[in-house]
């Protein structure tokens, strides 16, 4: 159901107040083809009613021929600002970049952030948006993870389907996503709601079993049968399974780069106003599923490109999978049992001293 002008403009307030702009800031919307309009028209609405100096920067698509999907995550190659060194001083100039064309997974995003400026990254429908707008709520859930993280070993993943996956933390930063952008140089996406890092380079090890119900991205399209990965060395050895399993190895294939098979970023969802049925009531070209990727309680992986957290990946392909049902300890605290958050872990200055758990040494 469509969204009014009203709600998007309030919800754009929201998220600009939480992001502390204010009067005479320089705020720059960066746009491309595929910009929905009426995110555009509240962000420019919102952002000059706030008192806001507002520019619009808008720059054609490219790496259309070499993606085999229209998610703009699908290719992660040169971005629109490569070269582009007036458009690069533009945004280095802003207080504010909203980014509603999707610069991810690019030096240009790095060098902008040096300076100073602050990226919100904001490419749902206006409906997910609206109904996903953060709160300080989505702020102290991300932050109590975070905590959790902090100074952590080793991150471990298990599941009735299978999943025994071993994950040596420590050589990457912690990431948190909360939805707006409050510190300079900061990087945040709304919608989202979730924390992760990278594993230890090389360390990754175990399986990873896909079952019915978990979600392939940028695919967008819910796992129907069991597909099971094996994973040494920080990579994925084998996908072994039936139909699905050969579609997934066919497209990390297509890119012909030995990376795409690096496990990237691992950490698990935080907004409970997500829900994972969702991604089935969207056209596929219309959302990036960040329902699915933000959905509390589930084991969120990836595989592909590092280069977000300081490290040498730039591979093209990047597959985020988000998963149901799984357990998830860091040093032996069970933070997520059986897909569902172990809330009283997740408020700011609850994170405690790691105990193993029973149910972890049955599984370690």
């Amino acid at each position: 159901m469509a969204i009014c002008d009203t709600e998007l403009i309030r919800a754009w307030t929201q998220v600009l107040t939480l992001s502390k702009l204010k009067a005479g800031d320089a705020v720059t919307v960066l746009t491309s083809d595929h910009t929905h309009p009426q995110t555009l028209r509240c962000a420019i609405t919102a952002a000059t009613m706030m008192g806001a100096c507002v520019s619009r920067l808008d720059l054609p698509p490219i790496n259309g021929e070499k993606a085999l999907s229209r998610d703009t995550l699908a290719y992660l190659g040169t971005t629109p600002l490569t070269g582009n060194r007036a458009a690069i001083a533009a945004l280095k100039a802003s207080d504010l970049v909203l980014d509603l064309m999707t610069l991810l997974f690019s030096p240009e995003q790095h060098e902008i952030l040096s300076t100073g400026t602050r990226i919100l990254l904001a490419v749902e429908p206006p409906e997910v948006l609206t109904r996903l707008v953060p709160t300080m709520e989505d702020y102290h859930r991300v932050q109590a993870a975070v905590a959790l993280l902090k100074g952590k070993r080793e991150m471990h993943v298990t599941s009735a389907a299978g999943t025994d996956l071993h994950l040596p933390l420590g050589e990457y930063p912690i990431t948190a996503e909360y939805g707006f952008v409050d510190q300079p140089g900061r990087w945040d996406h709304w919608p989202s709601g979730f924390a992760f890092t990278w594993p230890n380079e090389g360390g990754a090890h175990g399986r990873i079993v896909l079952a019915k119900g978990d979600v392939l991205l940028p695919q967008k399209s819910y796992v129907g049968e069991r597909i099971s990965l094996t994973v040494q060395n920080g990579f994925v050895t084998a996908i072994d399974g039936d139909a699905e399993a050969e579609l997934l190895r066919e497209y990390i294939e297509s890119f012909e780069d030995p990376e795409a098979y690096a496990i990237s970023h691992v950490g698990w969802g935080l907004q409970k106003r997500a829900y994972w049925s969702t991604l089935g009531l969207y056209d596929r070209e219309a959302t990036l599923g960040m329902d699915a990727r933000a959905v509390s309680g589930n084991f969120l992986f990836s595989l592909g490109p590092n280069n977000e957290a300081g490290g040498s990946r730039t591979t093209a392909c990047h597959i985020d999978i988000p998963m149901r049902r799984c357990n998830v300890f860091v040093d032996g605290l069970q933070v997520v049992a059986d897909g569902k958050v172990v809330e009283s872990l997740m408020q700011s200055g609850t994170a405690a001293a790691p105990q193993a758990s029973p149910k972890e040494r049955v599984h370690a």
